[in-house]
């Protein structure tokens, strides 16, 4: 069978076989060969423009389409890309899924998320062989060594959200999120906050490593503040008991703004807050990453660090398909911004 052929038993809604290659060549009187260049968008110095667009006008009124699991089987490429996340029930790695997937449609190939069982840890293999179901792999807020049975030796990778030391071997794409909890810390200081508790996530990963040295490079590099740190789940709950246990009975004054790495976090402090008959922001300020829906649902509405979800998705997938293209592109860094609302206020006095 002629690559991009109908196979004989694929039949159209009518009934009647699709048609194949063979069909639009004899249509526009030129060979398969010429069909499969100009279909295939390597036509360019190879076929004469009015050769091509005579070839173009046939498929459309043939309504051909290509065989695509034929021309895969040629190819050797199974056009599915894996992107793996820490959990698909968060919103933010939904977007990333979107984005990518979005992209990779408009290419050809489709994307199965799959999220690592034990969150950042190592992702088991989904499938008898990664390598023989998979074109390549994008992979969200992981470490190296979680990545092993799944990457395999051949499958390009792309890492987001994830130290471009940890895996030089990889494409990486980054948010800035440096920047953004420089953005967080210069907010906080301009409305006077000199006290900070840092409520960290109780995460072993690169993006909250960033976070944690960003902060206290910041509040550090200013006399006369104090930061502390509580690490805790990544929870409404366990977020709330920490900065409870932290806005609570301790000696030295209690911190004015609570800096959160995670807009989950941040909803858990607010209750926390409220728990001890403080207010937001009247008594204490609290600050938020991320920027989910969760976000503008919490009252007071929460000041917190946008990141372009759906679009970090659309790079990473751009990133694989210029590996899986032959390129090497080069790590990229997309920006975030500060959205102010109505969590953060002056330093109380």
């Amino acid at each position: 069978m002629t690559s991009g052929d109908a196979d004989p038993g694929d039949r159209g809604e009518t009934g009647r076989a699709r048609p194949t290659s063979k069909d639009v060549a004899r249509a526009a009187g030129v060979s398969q060969a010429a069909v499969s260049l100009v279909l295939g968008g390597k036509w360019r110095g190879r076929v004469a423009e009015p050769t091509a667009e005579r070839v173009r006008a046939a498929a459309r009124d043939l309504a051909y389409r290509p065989n695509l699991a034929a021309r895969n089987l040629r190819l050797g490429r199974t056009r599915t890309a894996l992107l793996v996340v820490p959990a698909i029930t968060n919103e933010f790695y939904a977007g990333v899924y979107t984005g990518a997937a979005r992209l990779a449609a408009t290419r050809g190939f489709g994307v199965v998320i799959y999220p690592s069982p034990d969150g950042i840890g190592p992702a088991r293999d989904p499938f008898d062989s990664a390598r023989a179901a998979l074109d390549g792999v994008i992979a969200s807020s992981m470490t190296a060594d979680a990545l092993g049975a799944i990457h395999g030796d051949a499958l390009p990778l792309v890492m987001l959200d994830s130290d471009p030391e940890d895996r030089p071997d990889a494409a990486t794409v980054n948010l800035d999120i440096a920047d953004g909890m420089r953005q967080v810390t210069d907010h906080l200081l301009a409305l006077g906050h000199r006290d900070f508790l840092h409520l960290a996530a109780d995460i072993d990963s690169w993006t909250f490593a960033v976070r944690a040295r960003t902060l206290a490079a910041a509040v550090g590099g200013v006399p006369g503040t104090r930061l502390r740190t509580v690490r805790a789940p990544l929870t409404v709950t366990g977020a709330r008991s920490g900065a409870q246990r932290a806005l609570s009975g301790r000696s030295g004054g209690r911190p004015t703004a609570v800096v959160c790495d995670d807009d989950i976090m941040a909803a858990g402090a607010c209750k926390a807050v409220r728990g001890l008959g403080l207010t937001v922001p009247g008594d204490v300020s609290v600050t938020g990453f991320d920027d989910l829906g969760l976000a503008s649902a919490l009252d007071p509405e929460l000041t917190t660090v946008r990141l372009p979800a759906e679009e970090f998705g659309e790079h990473g997938m751009a990133v694989l398909l210029a590996l899986l293209s032959g390129e090497r592109p080069v790590a990229r860094t997309l920006p975030v911004s500060l959205v102010v609302r109505g969590s953060t206020g002056t330093a109380p006095v």
